[in-house]
């Protein structure tokens, strides 16, 4: 008897779990679509509890205002979205991330979402910071991941200044997406990086089998 009341009370707790996750799913994925469908200013917890199908009080337990639902859906859609691919090629790599981060930002409901925080961070510090730690600081360390695999398989000279690169790429990116509104079309983005490694030192080994020596000044 202990055993089966033991495995019935588990069992309950992970059903609770469950339709929790459940719940808190929901709201990130309402706060998400009605961001697009009726702007920053128009959305209120109210609406997202109604989209969602879940009360103001539940998502009080997890969130006290619509930025840290916003934040935690974007964190959350950027995690998934925005990681870099390994194809051991260096130039075809940085143009699928580079065309990923464009798309990403100008088409789906999370950059939506991206955009709206940044605009509301220049008037809230604290939004700023959390903006810069959860997502920025972990992204810039995925950006980066491409380069590091080519200096760890000998493709590319250690000395490279890594961050610098990255800014050269996805630096424009932004720009154009939070400040111009200017295209960021696939020919924009491979042109970002064909400019970059265009300037990048190969191997010091001078080994002519490397990704970046070998397609250095390719187009494609």
């Amino acid at each position: 008897m202990g055993a089966d009341a033991g495995g019935t009370a588990s069992r309950h707790r992970g059903n609770r779990h469950g339709r929790s996750e459940e719940a808190r799913q929901s709201v990130l994925e309402a706060a998400d679509d009605l961001l697009v469908e009726v702007g920053y200013t128009r959305l209120t917890i109210e609406g997202i509890a109604e989209r969602a199908g879940v009360a103001k009080q539940t998502i009080y337990r997890w969130w006290s205002s619509k930025n840290d639902i916003l934040m935690d859906a974007f964190v959350q859609d950027a995690a998934e979205a925005l990681i870099p691919s390994d194809t051991a090629d260096l130039r075809q790599d940085l143009r699928t991330h580079a065309r990923k981060i464009a798309r990403f930002l100008t088409t789906s409901d999370a950059g939506a979402v991206f955009r709206a925080l940044t605009a509301q961070a220049q008037h809230d510090p604290a939004l700023a910071a959390r903006l810069r730690f959860e997502h920025l600081g972990k992204q810039r360390g995925h950006d980066r991941l491409p380069f590091e695999r080519a200096v760890a398989r000998g493709a590319l000279d250690p000395t490279v200044d890594i961050d610098l690169a990255v800014d050269q790429i996805v630096g424009p990116i932004y720009y154009r997406v939070l400040v111009t509104g200017q295209t960021t079309s696939p020919r924009f983005t491979d042109a970002l990086v064909d400019a970059v490694l265009t300037r990048l030192p190969p191997a010091r080994t001078g080994d002519s089998t490397s990704d970046l020596a070998a397609q250095q000044g390719t187009k494609s």
